[in-house]
């Protein structure tokens, strides 16, 4: 896996909870709760349904990746290969 995706993800996040009603669709799609989610960032399955959240719906997807000055394919990539990452260990 590539470093990378787990920094973009966490990236991702912080543009995510900069509004708060995204932020409450998120953990409403995702079923997780404040602090689960700030104690399991560091797990690639959190990370995986993170990105995840932003493939689900492209228009955030699209203002995601311009907020962070990247492809919208970049969040994609990483989103598919935390996904087939997610039950391997670190």
């Amino acid at each position: 896996m590539n470093e990378g995706d787990e920094a973009l993800a966490l990236h991702a996040l912080g543009w995510i909870l900069s509004d708060e009603r995204r932020a409450d669709r998120l953990l409403e799609m995702t079923g997780l709760d404040p602090s689960t989610l700030r104690a399991f960032l560091d797990d690639r399955a959190t990370l995986s349904a993170i990105l995840g959240f932003l493939t689900a719906y492209e228009p955030d997807l699209v203002a995601c990746a311009a907020a962070l000055d990247i492809k919208p394919e970049a969040l994609a990539g990483a989103a598919r290969r935390l996904e087939d990452l997610k039950g391997q260990q670190p």
